[in-house]
Order: structure tokens, then C-alpha cells, then sequence
């Protein structure tokens, strides 16, 4: 495990490491090509060296804000450009902000950051082009192997069919074990007959293998455990088949859980405790700050809501519900109104990509996360934090704790504005899809920190960016 998470970090590391070198030259180049042309004057190296690493900064930025250094970014190469654009548009912006906000004096001329600009979105396109085709920075992948090919080892196959959910290991097949319910097992992948005694050890050896995952059916009286127990202290790493999902899917495979695992593992409770220290500071913080930029987009959004059927039902722009937050205490959630006055006049329902309940300022609304906007003054009060398992009604929750297991579990931290499941389901409107989203909300309370927090916030601009609310 600790093999394949050093992969991925390093891969993610030459990607930025290798873009900010080429948007540095780059800038370098432009102002290069200006000066011969005629276009533009010679600078001091002062000048210049703020200028390119303003510019790169602010890039690599806001690459990163919309999913760009993403291991797992699915995507297509036209998505992928589409986001390069948005990307090194936005950091047009912002150096042109900041460098006459805080350097004055040390401006360039009028055509450097154009040219720059779009010479760096070429650079960057054709750069991706090749690293997608090639694989460049698919090296050191790890050499995997299942044991098990029934049903539990089916998960493999079901969840991570694409090339972008192996991007960071090579899977060489699946070995069956004594007890595996074939009949629900592996279809597709291959299966590699060898048998689980000291040749498999030598299977491992021969194919260079870095990785075991255990994925059999029936583990008492079926494990090979001498033969892993020799390959472990030859270095070769023995992961458990939910471990692996959680590592490589971000997700915990609730239905394939048992005890003995929750056990050993680090539970569903933080042991950050300067984070829960901060945690009511921070949030309320970053609220004030969101609060300044966006109280305009907030009063014409209640505005446009009350003419266009506000004034005519007498209907308040606001839409207060019965939440589950923290420890399972109810609160009211504040939201601009996104539906008919008259939408839960059957009782209360789920809500749906396509709610025809929805009104025509709701769409746009909550594509765009704009009905949220209101849920600030829920940080301020301390019911919910900016990062967290959205926060579920009561009537859903009552059903969902008898059907869904562990799912009481997500209320062991505050509810949030943003959170993990959001980023990678869409909308729940069944038990099922409420056991999907479990899967994020569980990784989430199982491995909050800090740095979790600041990456699904950073990932929440790509969803407001591209529409592609949830």
C-alpha cells in the first residue's frame, strides 16, 4: 500500500513539477520573442523573474482548483482542455489583480501576459496530449495480484473497468481459491491457475509481483498464510480487498465491511484534535470571507426568485427544513427556494436530477450551488461546517439507519456546505444510491483532516466552475 500511495504522489509530483517548468520557460520565451519583434522592452531581472513566477503560481493554482493534478481525473481529452483554458483564464485575472495591486512598478508591457497566455495554453494542451497518449507518467506502476475470484473479487471488476481506476497499478489476474462463489465471481478479467502453496511464492517471484490483494469468498482454512507471511518479509505488500477500494476509489465498500476490520482499523471518530480545536474558528472565518464577496450574487438571487413567483404566491424566497447534524441533533437548513410552494404537498420525497417540482430559477440555482449561499448563516451557528456529509431529513434518515448499514456513522461529524460524496456521486433518490454515497461519507469521516478538507473545497470550484452541481 505504502508502495503504491509513493507512486501516485510522485507521479502527481512530476506532473506539477514538469507544468511549472514549462509555464516558467514559456513566459521567459514570450518576453524573449517580444523584445526581437519589437513589441515589448527589455526588463530587469527583477521584473521579470516576478512577472513568470507570479504567472506560474497562480496557474499551477488554478490547475489544481479545477481537478487538473487529479490522479483518477475522468475525463476526456476535450474535457481536459476545456479545464486548461478555464484554468490559465482565471490566472489571467488574477496576475493582472495582483501585480498592480502589489507591484506596481514592476508591471510588463501590454502584450507580454497575452501572448504568454495563449502560448502556455498550447504548451499545456500538447503537453497532455502526449502525457495521456504515451502514458508518460504511468511508470512504476505496481505489479498487483487477487487472491480470490468469486464474489468479493467481483467488486474489482465492477468498480474499476476503466483504465483511469488502474492508473496506478498493473493487475496481472485473479487467483481462485478454494470457496469462492464463482457463479457471481470474476466474467471478464483474467484468472491465473496456479495453486496457493509454495508455488504460488514462486509466482511471485517470477512475475515480479508488489502487491497481494485478498479478495476470497472464504478465508478460515483457504489462506496461503505461511506462503504470505514469506512473501511480506521479502517486502511484497498483503492489502486487504477493502483497504485496496478505500485506497484506490476513495470509497469504503460498506456491504462487504465485517467486524474484525472495523476493529483494526482506525475507526470513524477524528484524532485531529487541533482540527476539532479550530474547527468552529475556521469555519466561521471562511464563512465572513465568502460572505463579503458573494452578499450581492445573494440579494439578487432573492430578488429574481420573489418576481418570479414570490410575489405571486406570497411565498418567502427562503426555504427553512429539518436537518440530521452532528451526534443526530435536528436543525432547520436555510436554502434559497429551488422548488413550488406546493412541492411536498404528497409528503416528503427524494430529490432528483431532473425534479420536475424544480422551478425555472431553481434549475440554474442549483446548478450553480447558489442555493446553498444561504447555509452560511448555518456555519455561524455552529450546526454545520463547510466540509462535511450533507445533511439528510429526519423522515429519510429514521428509514435509511433500519436499511442502510453503519449509517448513523456519518453524523459523527457536522454536516457541510461541500462534501466528499458530493464530488464523486450525483443526486441520491433511492436507499441504493444513499448506499453508494455512504461509501464517500464514511471515507471521509474515516480519513478528515485538514488537508482532506482544503482539497474537496478546492474540488467544489470545479463543480460551481463547470455546472455540475449535486
Amino acid at each position: 500500500m505504502a508502495v503504491n500511495k509513493r507512486n501516485q504522489s510522485k507521479r502527481s509530483n512530476i506532473l506539477v513539477i514538469t507544468e511549472a517548468l514549462l509555464i516558467a520557460y514559456i513566459g521567459y520565451l514570450s518576453h524573449f520573442i517580444l523584445i526581437h519583434l519589437g513589441l515589448s522592452r527589455q526588463v530587469s531581472v527583477e521584473t521579470l523573474v516576478v512577472n513568470i513566477g507570479l504567472m506560474t503560481i497562480c496557474i499551477l493554482l488554478c490547475s489544481l482548483s479545477v481537478g487538473l493534478y487529479e490522479t483518477k481525473l475522468r475525463e476526456t481529452f476535450r474535457g481536459i482542455i476545456r479545464r486548461i483554458f478555464v484554468s490559465v483564464g482565471l490566472s489571467y485575472f488574477l496576475v493582472e489583480v495582483i501585480s498592480r495591486a502589489l507591484f506596481d512598478r514592476l508591471v510588463m508591457d501590454g502584450y507580454f501576459l497575452p501572448v504568454a497566455v495563449c502560448s502556455i495554453i498550447i504548451t499545456l494542451v500538447t503537453f497532455r496530449y502526449f502525457t495521456n497518449r504515451l502514458g508518460l507518467l504511468g511508470l512504476g506502476k505496481v505489479r498487483i495480484v487477487v487472491l480470490g475470484a468469486g464474489e468479493r473479487a467481483s467488486i474489482i471488476e465492477k468498480r474499476m473497468r476503466r483504465d483511469v481506476d488502474r492508473i496506478g497499478f498493473e493487475l496481472l489476474g485473479f487467483v481462485p481459491i478454494p470457496g469462492d462463489n464463482r457463479e457471481e465471481g470474476i466474467k471478464q478479467e483474467k484468472i491465473v491457475h496456479v495453486k496457493v502453496d509454495e508455488s504460488f511464492q514462486q509466482f511471485i517471484i517470477d512475475n515480479d509481483i508488489e502487491e497481494v490483494v485478498i479478495a476470497c469468498d472464504q478465508r478460515r482454512g483457504t489462506l496461503p498464510v505461511e506462503v504470505l507471511f514469506e512473501a511480506r518479509l521479502r517486502g511484497v505488500e498483503v492489502t486487504d480487498l477493502l483497504d485496496f477500494m478505500e485506497r484506490e476509489t476513495g470509497q469504503i465498500v460498506v456491504n462487504l465491511m465485517y467486524p474484525s476490520w472495523v476493529i483494526y482499523s482506525n475507526g470513524f471518530q477524528s484524532n485531529n484534535y487541533l482540527r476539532d480545536a479550530l474547527d468552529y474558528s475556521l469555519n466561521a472565518f471562511l464563512a465572513f470571507i465568502i460572505f463579503i464577496f458573494v452578499w450581492p450574487f445573494m440579494l439578487m438571487t432573492g430578488l429574481i426568485i420573489y418576481l418570479d413567483d414570490g410575489r405571486r404566491t406570497k411565498t418567502s424566497v427562503f426555504y427553512k427544513q429539518e436537518r440530521v447534524g452532528l451526534n443526530g441533533k435536528l436543525f432547520k437548513i436555510i436554502k434559497f427556494r429551488s422548488m413550488r410552494p406546493d412541492a411536498e404537498k404528497d409528503g416528503a420525497k427524494w430529490a432528483s436530477q431532473n425534479d420536475d417540482r424544480v422551478t425555472r430559477i431553481g434549475h440554474f440555482i442549483r446548478k450553480y450551488r447558489i442555493d446553498e449561499l444561504p447555509q452560511l448563516l448555518n456555519v455561524f451557528k455552529g450546526e454545520m461546517a463547510f466540509i462535511g456529509p450533507r445533511p439528510e431529513r429526519p423522515e429519510f434518515v429514521e428509514k435509511l439507519v433500519r436499511e442502510v448499514p453503519y449509517y448513523n456513522q456519518r453524523h459523527n461529524v457536522k454536516p457541510g456546505l461541500a462534501g466528499w460524496a458530493q464530488l464523486n456521486y450525483p443526486y441520491g433518490a433511492s436507499v441504493d444510491d444513499s448506499m453508494e454515497k455512504l461509501k464517500f461519507d464514511l471515507y471521509y469521516v474515516k480519513h478528515q483532516s485538514l488537508l482532506l478538507d482544503i482539497l474537496i473545497l478546492i474540488r467544489t470550484v470545479e463543480v460551481v466552475l463547470f455546472g455540475k452541481g449535486r
